[in-house]
């Protein structure tokens, strides 16, 4: 399975692809869409295209996407939101189904910590993906985002009541509450 990790930000958004085999985690790419500079609608059209493009590009059979947090500044955070429906239109646009992870989940699932610091996410990655080199921050994010959709897709997929669940299944009745399953 072809996992796509998506950083998002109004500047900078962050991408990276994995493929899960069994336990097994491979690096694929990683990478960053820049916005540039300009007018709020240009840049978000900059994040369509570059998240269509990487969809495109390495055909994931899924994507996650991290969640956003309130900032001290509300105008900062109306801004990623932006950017992030934007890559989120251009993932549901390529057909993909879209999980959400927060920060803290993200941290959890890479770092063992909620609030692990960007040195330690990107690590991490390299450790998990055994990675040649030490990939920029948001692509480091993005590549974390990927990791964590990984280990959490199956349970997920249980918690639903998907193919390898029946309603009396092993985690029948349960739900996700704060990254946590909950009766």
């Amino acid at each position: 399975m072809i996992i796509l990790g998506i950083d998002p930000g109004l500047r900078t958004t962050g991408f990276g692809v994995i493929q899960k085999q069994g336990n097994k985690l491979r690096y694929i790419a990683s990478g960053t869409i820049k916005s540039g500079e300009g007018d709020l609608p240009t840049r978000l059209k900059v994040i369509l295209d570059g998240v269509g493009e990487v969809a495109r590009t390495y055909n994931p059979d899924c994507a996650a996407i991290e969640q956003v947090f309130v900032n001290v500044n509300p105008q900062s955070t109306l801004l990623l939101g932006q950017a992030r429906g934007a890559a989120i239109c251009a993932l549901v646009s390529a057909d993909l189904s879209v999980a959400e992870y927060s920060p803290t989940q993200i941290k959890k699932a890479i770092v063992g910590t909620g609030r692990a610091v960007k040195a330690q996410m990107q690590e991490m990655v390299v450790r998990l993906l055994s990675m040649p080199g030490m990939p920029g921050t948001d692509a480091a994010d993005a590549l974390g985002i990927a990791i964590c959709h990984a280990h959490s897709r199956e349970t997920l997929t249980l918690i639903a009541g998907g193919t390898n669940a029946t309603a009396n299944g092993p985690l029948a009745g349960l739900r996700m509450r704060r990254g946590r399953l909950v009766g």
